[in-house]
């Protein structure tokens, strides 16, 4: 999986020898010995880290008579920071997208309220009237049991047809009803607004 790719090359690059050896293979191949001498390491401590960038495919090696080359596989490290800036990107469009919805959301709400916060009228749009009920239904408690009653009375608050809203709440599944008692459905379970 992509993503596993990714973690695994991120952790290997986690460690300051690593992206050292990385910055002096970027130049040229090198064998062990050379790498160990420039950074002022121990071979076996060389062994340890180029096996790691081994197994995450930032380098590989070639033999060349008796001296083992390591080099640089800049296409894969290219390729995971692709995927990186691709992740980052992606994350923008959403972002950029909350806005937009949110900016919508709120010209809807201006445009179906009064001032003083009354329901002018229900949307025909499905769209604008699940904005308008989840605005209005933003004041009830998740966990409370509402008798019908006092559905009613907090309904009238925004608008007078409050037989039409609460059947809404229990279409769209904002509410459910058992016994004459309502209750909030999770958010996960309201109607998506699209």
């Amino acid at each position: 999986m992509q993503l596993d790719r990714l973690v695994t090359f991120y952790k290997t690059m986690g460690d300051p020898t690593r992206v050292r050896i990385v910055t002096l293979l970027a130049k040229g191949p090198l064998h062990g010995q050379a790498i160990a001498g420039k950074l002022g390491l121990t071979p076996p401590t060389i062994t340890h880290h180029l096996k790691k960038l081994r197994e995450a495919s930032v380098v590989y090696e070639r033999r060349d008579k008796n001296m083992i080359y390591f080099y640089l596989n800049e296409s894969m490290i290219k390729q995971q920071a692709l995927v990186l800036t691709q992740l980052l990107d992606k994350k923008e469009e959403e972002l950029e997208n909350m806005v937009k919805v949110s900016l919508e959301r709120q010209k809807v709400i201006d445009n179906f309220f009064t001032k003083e916060g009354k329901l002018k009228n229900i949307p025909a749009q499905r769209k604008k009237k699940l904005m308008v009920f989840e605005h209005i239904i933003q004041g009830m408690k998740v966990g409370k049991k509402y008798q019908e009653k006092e559905i009613n009375e907090y309904i009238k608050q925004f608008h007078d047809d409050y037989a039409t809203i609460r059947r809404e709440f229990i279409i769209n599944h904002y509410m459910f009803r058992e016994n004459g008692i309502y209750e909030l459905n999770p958010h996960e379970m309201w109607a998506k607004i699209e």
